[in-house]
């Protein structure tokens, strides 16, 4: 069971792929964690991917997904694996399904949690968080008791620059240019699913497990 999770940010797709990785027992795996554990162990892919994020780089593709490949290589992926924020561009996918195929693999089921662009960023520009004790709160979905107050330690509570909706949307804007045109890309593989992101995480969760079950 080879998962690739698909939806622009905020859509909670890694929320989602948490809670599915849990119910299989197959790893969860994101491209950050991938670097910074090759980083940490001084690998030599490890320390490729350092000296670009060092220069303030993208990793380039081919040496992202050489990383991805050596993940899923190892032993605890033998029954399946979820990639969460990997491929993120075409060429990405290109190299993954060659690296896969080499093997006789493929991927087995993209799943796109699909939320609109308005949902989402009501979703993130909603959030506020404490910068002392790190507590979150939305504006809607679970407000501080106090307007602008921390529960937890009484400190104001911060509307970070990546939370507000103008930097939200250069976000999706690169989702939509970038990582929107995978859909077709594992569609024409046959291996696309949709679901409505919309509804409440449970929801979601349920339609997800209806397609791998």
């Amino acid at each position: 069971m080879r998962i690739i999770m698909l939806g622009a940010p905020g859509a909670g797709k890694g929320t989602q792929a948490k809670m599915i990785a849990e119910k299989f027992g197959i790893p969860h795996i994101s491209t950050g964690d991938i670097f910074r554990a090759n980083i940490k162990n001084q690998t030599e892919l490890g320390k490729k991917a350092k000296a670009y994020l060092d220069e303030g780089t993208l990793v380039p593709d081919e040496l992202t997904c050489d990383l991805v490949v050596d993940r899923i290589a190892n032993e605890d992926c033998a029954k399946g694996y979820i990639l969460d924020g990997f491929p993120r561009t075409i060429p990405q996918a290109e190299a993954l399904t060659k690296a896969l195929a080499k093997d006789g693999g493929a991927i087995d089921y993209a799943i796109d949690v699909d939320v609109p662009d308005s949902d989402i960023v009501r979703r993130l520009s909603g959030r506020r968080v404490c910068l002392k004790c790190g507590a979150t709160y939305h504006t809607s979905f679970n407000p501080p008791r106090e307007e602008g107050i921390c529960d937890s330690c009484g400190e104001a509570l911060v509307h970070r620059d990546d939370d507000k909706p103008e930097t939200i949307q250069k976000r999706l804007d690169v989702y939509h240019s970038q990582t929107q045109p995978l859909i077709e890309y594992y569609h024409e593989a046959g291996c696309m699913y949709k679901v409505d992101g919309t509804r409440s995480l449970e929801e979601v969760f349920a339609s997800i497990c209806a397609i791998l079950e």
